[in-house]
């Protein structure tokens, strides 16, 4: 696993294999930032169930303005303190200890342009996910979500004001691009 592009590109992220990491491979990520290509630089990114850091560290060496990993497992939240130690990079990205759905519901500070959902294939929850994603402060009209799930998981083409804007799929797993709009 390393970062792709950007300030910190070539860098070699820490990982472990455990059932409840996934971590977005090179390639899925490769594409997911293609797609994104010009909606990073300066943005505002949320890394929601951030594993290893993976996403919201490419974001940040892409040129993120700010970025916020959320994790509450500790022992990806220990890994993603390693990441950002190796990397320099402790002070430049915040890391929330929360479960995701409590975060989503009470977020009231300002809102982000982009948020990577990567929720555990396990739980089978991407559903749920979007649904509380289509009610959060923590989006604004025109954030751009992506989420990863697996490719048999329901995933519908709108929830509330986030319409289906793009999927890819990529083996077992798919990635879908959503865009809040008016309502």
């Amino acid at each position: 696993m390393r970062i792709i592009s950007g300030r910190l590109k070539g860098r070699q992220l820490v990982g472990f294999k455990a059932g409840h990491i996934r971590p977005t491979t090179d390639r899925v990520k490769e594409t997911l930032f293609n797609i994104l290509m010009g909606d990073v630089p300066g943005a505002r990114v949320l890394d929601l169930f951030a594993g290893t850091g993976n996403l919201g560290i490419e974001a940040l060496s892409r040129g993120a303005s700010y970025v916020e990993c959320v994790e509450v497992n500790k022992s990806s939240l220990r890994i993603i303190a390693d990441n950002l130690k190796s990397l320099g990079i402790q002070k430049e990205i915040k890391v929330t200890a929360s479960d995701v759905f409590k975060y989503l519901k009470s977020y009231k500070a300002e809102p982000f342009d982009i948020i990577f959902i990567d929720p555990p294939f396990t739980e089978a929850i991407a559903h749920k996910c979007m649904e509380a994603a289509s009610t959060t402060q923590a989006a604004k009209i025109g954030t751009i979500f992506v989420i990863e799930s697996s490719r048999h998981e329901r995933i519908d083409d709108a929830y509330g004001p986030l319409r289906l804007l793009d999927r890819r799929a990529f083996g077992d797993k798919s990635a879908s691009f959503f865009q809040k709009g008016e309502g």
